[in-house]
C-alpha cells in the first residue's frame, strides 16, 4: 500500500476496553501527525473505562482546518482496534465501503461472556466480517508481543507501530521516537520503540 504522499483530511478512530491504553495511544499518534505539520482534533468517549467498558478515540487529520471532534457516522477512514469486537462494533457505526481496518487479534472478554450469559464471536466470523466491511483488513496478536515485554498494555504501541507498516498515515520510527522522548524516560523509551518496532515487523 502506498503511503500518504499528499496532505489530506483523515478521520482514524482508536478502539479498545478500559485498561488497554487507549488513550496514550491517540495522543502519541496525534503528537506524530501534529509534528509532520497536520491540525489534529481528538474527541474520545468513555464506556465504563475503569471496568473494562469501551473506550474510543476520533482522530479528525486536516492539512489545514479544525475540524469537529466527532467523526459523523460512516465517516472513518482508518479504525484501529486494541480489541476486535470493539473494532468490528465501530466499523458498524463508522464504518464504509472504504474504510481501512488494522486490530489486535487477542480478545478481552466482558462479564456475561466470562459468566456464560452472553457468547463472544470466534476469530474466523470476526475476521470474516472485516474482510466482508472493509477495503482492507488485517489482524494481529499485539497482546502476545506486550507480554513478552513484560507488559501487556504495551499491544497499544505495537498496534501504531503495525499502523507506520501499513502506510495508511504519514508517520514512521524516527517521528515515534521523537514523541515518546518528550514524555517517557530512557528505559521506557526503549521498551516502546521494542513494541514499535514489533508491530511494524508483524506486518512485513
Amino acid at each position: 500500500m502506498k503511503k500518504m504522499r499528499q496532505k489530506v483530511n483523515k478521520n482514524v478512530i482508536l478502539t479498545g476496553v478500559g485498561g488497554q491504553g487507549n488513550v496514550m495511544a491517540s495522543r502519541v499518534l496525534a503528537g506524530m501527525l501534529v509534528d509532520a505539520g497536520y491540525i489534529v482534533t481528538i474527541g474520545e468517549t468513555f464506556g465504563m473505562s475503569q471496568r473494562g467498558g469501551s473506550v474510543m478515540s476520533h482522530l479528525r487529520i486536516s492539512p489545514d482546518a479544525v475540524k469537529s471532534p466527532q467523526i459523523p457516522r460512516g465517516g472513518a477512514d482508518v479504525i484501529v482496534g486494541l480489541e476486535p469486537l470493539e473494532a468490528l462494533r465501530v466499523m458498524t457505526v463508522y464504518g464504509n465501503p472504504g474504510v481501512c481496518v488494522l486490530s489486535n487479534s487477542r480478545p478481552v472478554y466482558p462479564i456475561g461472556v466470562i459468566t456464560g450469559e452472553l457468547a463472544y464471536p470466534s476469530d474466523e466470523a470476526i475476521r470474516t466480517a472485516f474482510d466482508r466491511l472493509s477495503a482492507a483488513s488485517w489482524m494481529i496478536d499485539a497482546t502476545s508481543v506486550g507480554l513478552q515485554l513484560g507488559n501487556p498494555v504495551l499491544s497499544n504501541i505495537v498496534m501504531i507501530g503495525a499502523l507506520a507498516q501499513t502506510g495508511l498515515l504519514p508517520f514512521d520510527r524516527r517521528r515515534f521516537e521523537k514523541e515518546i522522548k518528550k514524555t517517557l524516560l530512557a528505559d521506557k523509551c526503549a521498551v516502546n520503540l521494542k513494541a514499535f518496532d514489533a508491530g511494524a515487523d508483524m506486518m512485513k
